[in-house]
């Protein structure tokens, strides 16, 4: 389905295409222009044979590549960009051209049209200037590839208005992007830490501290890349370093410019020689230099004001592949340490200022704190957000220490009528970060585990029985404690994007925060023990069907949706509670003793043959224990209150998570099947 967005796309080449692809394939009817009929096949013809090698590794489907054809229109006439709702600009980097392009669109398109430009190193307000409507240009820094990267820096200027942040964030969001918003400076964020990284890498070089092999070995190691910075240079061209390292000098001084080893290199017009032995002693020495650049320029860049703390470690590890941000990173090696690398960077370069920020910090004593959960008060409603989208909002200590907080800051506000609790970027909450789990298995601390989960059920109770209105805001994905913590709320507000799923069954545990007690008492308990067992997404139109949700809508139409929930009468959401029509398979497949006859492969009595047989196949990669114990559980929890059903559930925690079942489902490598024992 496409949604009513009509967006325009100046520029057919590498990131223009790439970006008209990413939008068609999210569903966005995209109008994508050039200056000749050439260029316009040329950029359509990369786009079809991208999505052709999406279909050949599985990826999309064969229907999916021609929708996503279909929903882009190639053309050469800026005329048919009149009527867009926003343009996005990707030519060639230069002032001049891109200035000229947004007068010549000011001068065609509708008041409404919003003039977003891709630069990478230009000032927005600059481009802004060439237009008659400033507060409707706002910047859209894409990384490549765009239709496979997911960042996306949206960089508003002075005079842009809150409506045009908004509808970019907005149609960021539709297409798939995680945004992060960036304050209108050179390099923006990703760029300002990016060039300084290799300019350094250079510069260790030059000064013949270590020799390629090595440097691309310090700094795959320190920053967890797949690529060191040389090998980098060569793919993405060695002339776009120059070029990038000369702007950011012209802007903010000598640290930022090209060492002449690279200029050297670019005259050459060779690649990098990445051959030769790694100097193991050198290592540590590479290390310090490289982190004194990159950790100090990500401190100054929040000491300006440019990005926040988290989504400059977002920007790394989304925009660049950097396992860890630059911030994370400084807590992992210690405050102490990053303050004597900086401080050695200081003083080789006087240009280099030691950042506020990290003096502070250095003071301190203490590692940096991340926000993860964040709170906006609109109207009389509150807006919680769970905003970690590079790990899809997984729930940890730390999200739930500051989830509770922000909801007790919500609740007490007697401004506040009703609070809504969403997640920031494709998914809702993708469940519990299993790394905790399987750390407190490792060093027999299963009692965290335990306190973990209490501390979850209490906070989830706190939402069920609040007397102010708790509405999960399900856009995307959530699966297990995320469906759980959607299912404790009063009201579920879902869009199409929005699914279910409790997965646990298949990693060798059972769903631990009430999904199992909330399904039962929503859908009845043969219908509940179908998805708990087996592990199926539940879409949001099935979950509409099935009474988990209260309302579906669109994207454009949540708050407004929100707002029409807060205020209807309050009913409990369990009160004559049905079956509903059209899931009787679902529903007879687990029905009585069915569960171990499905575990023995044996197809139970009235239901489908075909139906019984799938069901089969599914269960039988489950862990065996797991099910057994979900089983005795959903039976027992049927029979009592929920508080009582809660208590029984945390009651089996630790002997869940000392099987065999659960060490081996937990630890099962990603896309690869446990190997469970027959119970």
């Amino acid at each position: 389905m496409s949604n009513g967005y009509k967006i325009g796309i100046v520029g057919a080449g590498n990131m223009g295409g790439g970006i008209a692809q990413k939008m068609a394939q999210e569903g966005l009817n995209v109008t994508l222009v050039d200056m000749n009929d050439a260029q316009v096949e040329r950029g359509i013809g990369i786009i079809t044979n991208m999505l052709k090698q999406a279909v050949e590794r599985n990826v999309i489907t064969v229907d999916k590549m021609q929708e996503t054809l279909k929903r882009i229109k190639g053309t050469t006439s800026y005329e048919d960009l009149e009527d867009m709702d926003l343009i996005v600009e990707a030519i060639f980097e230069d002032k001049k051209m891109k200035g000229e392009l947004f007068k010549m669109l000011d001068a065609i398109c509708d008041p409404k049209t919003i003039l977003a430009t891709n630069t990478s190193s230009l000032y927005v307000h600059e481009l802004a200037a060439w237009t008659g409507r400033p507060d409707k240009v706002v910047g859209m820094h894409y990384f490549f590839h765009p239709a496979k990267n997911r960042l996306l820096e949206v960089i508003p200027h002075d005079e842009t208005s809150e409506e045009t942040l908004n509808t970019a964030l907005l149609i960021g969001k539709l297409h798939a992007k995680t945004n992060i918003i960036v304050k209108d400076s050179p390099g923006f964020c990703v760029n300002r830490i990016f060039i300084p990284f290799y300019v350094s890498a250079v510069r260790v070089l030059e000064q013949k501290i270590a020799n390629i092999p090595t440097i691309e070995a310090a700094c795959k190691k320190a920053f967890g890349i797949g690529m060191g910075p040389f090998e980098l240079m060569n793919v993405t061209g060695i002339p776009i370093a120059v070029h990038s390292a000369k702007t950011l000098e012209d802007e903010l001084g000598n640290f930022y410019a090209a060492p002449k080893r690279l200029v050297e290199q670019v005259e050459s017009k060779e690649l990098f020689d990445l051959s030769g032995e790694v100097d193991e002693s050198k290592i540590q020495e590479v290390t310090d230099f490289l982190f004194g650049a990159s950790l100090g320029v990500a401190c100054q860049l929040v000491d300006e004001g440019i990005a926040s703390i988290e989504d400059t470690d977002r920007g790394a590890k989304i925009g660049l592949a950097w396992k860890f941000g630059p911030f994370e990173i400084m807590n992992k090696l210690g405050i102490a340490k990053v303050y004597e690398v900086v401080d050695a960077m200081c003083k080789r370069y006087p240009d280099f200022k030691m950042p506020e920020l990290l003096v502070k910090q250095y003071e301190s004593g203490k590692p940096f704190e991340f926000k993860y959960v964040e709170l906006e008060v609109k109207e009389d409603i509150a807006y919680i957000t769970i905003n970690r989208p590079e790990a899809m909002n997984a729930l940890n200590e730390t999200v739930v220490n500051q989830l509770e907080k922000k909801f007790d800051e919500a609740e007490s506000n007697e401004a506040v009528k009703a609070i809504a609790i969403a997640g920031a970027g494709k998914a809702f909450i993708a469940g519990a970060d299993i790394k905790f789990f399987i750390e407190n298995m490792e060093n027999k601390t299963l009692d965290r585990t335990v306190e973990f989960t209490r501390k979850g059920h209490e906070l989830l109770r706190r939402f069920e029985t609040s007397a102010k209105p708790t509405i999960a805001v399900v856009d995307g994905l959530s699966l297990g404690g995320g469906s759980e913590l959607a299912l404790a709320c009063q009201y579920i507000v879902a869009t199409e994007a929005g699914s279910f799923g409790f997965p646990e069954t298949g990693i060798g545990i059972y769903p631990g925060l009430g999904g199992m007690i909330r399904m039962e008492r929503l859908v009845g308990k043969d219908l509940a023990k179908y998805y708990v067992f087996t592990g199926k997404s539940i879409s949001a139109e099935k979950a509409l069907k099935m009474g988990m949700i209260t309302e579906l809508t669109t994207i454009d139409q949540l708050e407004a949706t929100i707002k029409k929930v807060a205020v209807q009468e309050k009913q409990d959401k369990y009160l004559g509670k049905k079956v509903a029509d059209g899931f009787e398979n679902e529903t007879a497949v687990f029905a009585g003793e069915n569960l171990d006859k499905i575990m023995n492969g044996v197809v139970p009595d009235g239901v489908d043959a075909d139906f019984a047989n799938a069901t089969i196949k599914i269960i039988s990669k489950k862990a065996p224990l797991a099910l057994i114990v979900a089983n005795e559980l959903m039976e027992a929890q049927s029979k009592v209150s929920i508080d009582e059903a809660i208590t029984m559930e945390l009651g089996r925690l630790i002997e869940m998570f000392t099987t065999e079942d659960a060490w081996v489902g937990l630890t099962a490598p990603p896309g690869k099947a446990p190997a469970y024992k027959k119970a």
